[in-house]
């Protein structure tokens, strides 16, 4: 008898999880959409992240179809996600800059789309996720950020 949960099991699970994210925050498919939606409209409009992405997206329409997954995947443990956002970053210019101003521009959409239990929910993984990106960025251009530290490509290299 294996101790490793059934692929059943594990979609039960969750299952249940998504569930109780939906009654705690309100956050549904809608939501995520409008979300989703919103927030590359603010970054299209950008004139900091703008460039940035219309440098890399061609195709709108299947990008915002791929975020809607990627949300649901964050928000409601939904699973319908399978990509690998890391490595798409990885080769841009960017910096601790951009990483404030995309939380400064999902924020605005949040407070506009969103209760607070499902702002807090969406915000409380937005940081990690921009904590995270900005940490890998900064190891693949060769800087080991310590506790606390941003990445800032100019600094990082002055002498101490």
């Amino acid at each position: 008898m294996s101790d490793q949960p059934t692929l059943a099991e594990i979609n039960e699970r969750r299952e249940i999880a998504t569930r109780k994210i939906r009654e705690d925050t309100g956050i549904d498919q809608d939501m995520i959409k409008n979300v989703v939606h919103g927030f590359y409209a603010k970054v299209r409009d950008d004139a900091m992240l703008g460039p940035i992405f219309d440098a890399k997206i061609t195709d709108w329409d299947h990008h915002l179809g791929r975020m809607c997954m990627f949300w649901s995947s964050v928000a409601l443990a939904s699973g319908s996600y399978d990509g690998r956002p890391m490595q798409k970053h990885m080769p841009l210019k960017i910096d601790r800059t951009h990483f404030d101003r995309w939380l400064e521009l999902f924020a605005q959409t949040l407070s506009e789309q969103c209760e607070t239990p499902a702002a807090r929910h969406f915000m409380e993984r937005a940081l990690r996720i921009a904590s995270s990106f900005e940490i890998g960025i900064a190891a693949h251009n060769g800087v080991i950020l310590g506790k606390g530290e941003r990445y800032d490509p100019v600094s990082s290299w002055e002498p101490k």
